[in-house]
This record gives structure tokens, sequence and C-alpha cells, in this order.
């Protein structure tokens, strides 16, 4: 079918009803999470929490505190004392690399996978159009996002009721907290970790419009994200940091003083928001006009 004749077929069909628009959002979220590859990543991101917490384990087996050699996030050194700190710990150790990565392979795959596998063009006949079938799969991918990040947080719950005590939450500013506000917290630190995502998940839908393979879109969305995450750690590069999506990622911290510090996760929202506007209109205009029989 050639592209004109994509056309012809969309100008004459009629306009698609509200629940017709709804049925196919929940179609492409359907689709997304069948996929084994999808089930498998929210499998490993499962996985990082028990490790993290049987490490923790292991490490504090001998009456020693977690973390005291230094590194990790200021509040691993919680974990031992009550297990919900294992939520935030997993979290900061999955945001860097595993949560932006998985997102980054499910937005790569979203329209070159449909290209690749030739479904693209059947999809355009339908009546739906290309903006509607676009934002469709924007909004399946960060239904991902949500998804992969409480995968992270539950498992990371239950195990840390499992293999630390739980209660009253002391907040890396010294406060202490109820365990259901810490729950809350908690929460809201999930929250702002899908939030975070959203630049990625532009990013890679943008890509997705640019090729027709599934697999170049992915590792060029992955290599995306590897070297911004790189650039984001020299000094001398400075000035263009805080431009670079994942510059705020660690601001959730904040959530956990009190008072809350929000400058940073208001630069961190408001960038992310910015990439999903330049983006999502640079993936709208490439899509609009792609020739699907390319």
């Amino acid at each position: 079918m050639s592209q004109a004749e994509v056309t012809t077929a969309a100008a004459a069909r009629p306009a698609p009803s509200p629940l017709w628009a709804l049925s196919l959002f929940r179609s492409e979220v359907g689709t997304v999470f069948r996929r084994w590859r999808t089930i498998a990543l929210l499998g490993v991101l499962a996985a990082v929490p028990v490790l993290v917490g049987i490490a923790v384990k292991m490490e504090t087996s001998d009456g020693g505190p977690a973390g005291h050699g230094g590194g990790g996030p200021a509040f691993i050194s919680q974990v031992t004392n009550n297990g919900l700190f294992l939520v935030f710990t997993s979290l900061a150790a999955t945001l860097p690399f595993f949560l932006p990565m998985a997102v980054g392979v499910v937005a790569g795959d979203s329209v070159a996978g449909e290209a690749s596998s030739g479904t693209l063009r059947y999809l355009l006949v339908a009546p739906a159009g290309r903006t509607r079938l676009l934002l469709a799969k924007f909004t399946a991918t960060l239904a991902f996002c949500c998804a992969a990040t409480l995968t992270v947080a539950a498992s990371a719950l239950a195990v840390g009721a499992v293999l630390f005590p739980l209660g009253d939450v002391t907040l890396i500013s010294g406060v202490t907290i109820s365990f259901g506000e810490g729950l809350l917290r908690a929460l809201a630190v999930a929250g702002v970790v899908a939030l975070s995502l959203v630049g990625i998940a532009a990013l890679g839908l943008f890509v997705s419009t640019l090729t027709g393979s599934g697999i170049a879109a992915m590792a060029t969305t992955v290599g995306l994200l590897i070297t911004a995450q790189i650039v984001d750690q020299f000094p001398q590069l400075h000035a263009v940091q805080p431009y670079l999506f994942p510059h705020y990622w660690l601001s959730f911290a904040d959530l956990l003083r009190a008072p809350v510090y929000w400058d940073q996760l208001l630069d961190n929202l408001g960038l992310q928001a910015l990439y999903a506007a330049v983006f999502g209109s640079a993936a709208w205009a490439r899509f609009t006009s792609k020739d699907v029989t390319a």
C-alpha cells in the first residue's frame, strides 16, 4: 500500500468515536504487557531489591552498619533499622540504569517494532489516525514507567518486611515520623521516580520513529542513556549537565527530609516535561510524515 493510498484511506474513513479511541489505548497497553520481553524486564527489576536486601543483610550480619564504607545513597545505613528504607535504596540502585534501560527498550520498540514486523501499516488503516496511535503508544510507555517503578517498590517493601524490622521512620534529616506517613512518602518517592522516566520515554519514542528496526531503536535509546549518564559525571561539562534528563534523578531523596527540599524536585519535573514536549513534538512531526511503506 503506497503512502498516497494510506492517506486517501485515512481521509475517507469516518472519525473514530471516543470509546474506540479509549479501546486503542487499552489495546496498546495490553500489547506492551503481554510481551515476554516486558515480563522479563519486570522480573529482573523485581529481583534487584531481593539482591540488595540480601547483600545488606549479609553485610550487617556481623553487627556493622550498612554502607559503613561511605558508598551508596545517604539512607542506605537506615535499612537495617527499618525495612521501608529498602524501597528508597532499591529505587536509588535501579534508577541510574536498570529502570531507564527497561523504559528505553519499551519506548524504542514502540513504533520501530511495529514497522519491522510489518504491522504498522495495518494499524494506520484502522480508524485511529497517526496522532492517536502515537499518543496511545506513548501512554502505554508511561504505563510501563509506572508499572516498572511500582514493581521495584513493592518487591523492596516485601523483602524489607521479611528481612528487617518495620516501624517509625527516621528521615535523613533526623526527624521521626510514623510508619504510615513513611509509606505515604515511599509512594510519593515512587511517583517522582516514575515521572523522572518521562524524558527517556519521550526520547525513545522519537528514536523509534526514525528507523524501521526495533533492535536499532532500542540500542540507540540505551546508548543515548549511557552517554547522558557519562557526560553527567564530568565536572568540566557542568554547563550542560542541568539540561541532561538524568541530572536530577536522585533528587527524590529530598522527599525524605523535613521540611522537604523542593528546588531540585521541581527542576527534575520541569526538565522531564521539557523533554516530553520537545521530543514528543519531534516524534509527532516525524511520525505524521513517515512513509510506512519504506
